[in-house]
């Protein structure tokens, strides 16, 4: 039995990566949504976080100046807007966590059949 091996060309690789890192959207999902493996374009999301091109597995050459390229400045920029999210949702809760802690009312028991005056004590003493 053959294996068909699907080629694809490296705007499709990509097309598909950016995908993946400008969403922050699961590996499979979009995998299955582009009608390719999950394990190939989990392959290609590595090579390119490694060698910052989803069809080479050889690095690219660093942007003059030491500037981030263009898939890096993606990158950096979805996780700089999760980390803000994150923050914003972690201030949300600590504003809430003063009104979850709630301290019972406190209650008298009272023995069935005594009746209670102001000033006096269950016990009548």
């Amino acid at each position: 039995m053959g294996s068909k091996q699907r080629t694809y060309t490296p705007e499709f690789r990509e097309g598909a990566v950016r995908i993946v890192i400008e969403t922050g959207r699961p590996i499979p999902e979009v995998a299955e949504e582009l009608g390719v493996h999950s394990g190939t374009l989990h392959s290609w999301v590595s090579r390119w976080r490694r060698n910052g091109s989803a069809s080479s597995d050889q690095p690219t050459e660093p942007a003059p100046g030491g500037r981030l390229r263009e898939a890096e400045r993606a990158e950096l920029e979805r996780l700089r807007r999760d980390a803000a999210e994150k923050n914003k949702r972690i201030r949300e809760l600590e504003m809430e966590l003063p009104n979850l802690v709630v301290k019972p009312p406190r209650q008298r028991v009272v023995r069935a059949g005594s009746t209670l005056r102001h000033g006096s004590s269950p016990t009548g003493r």
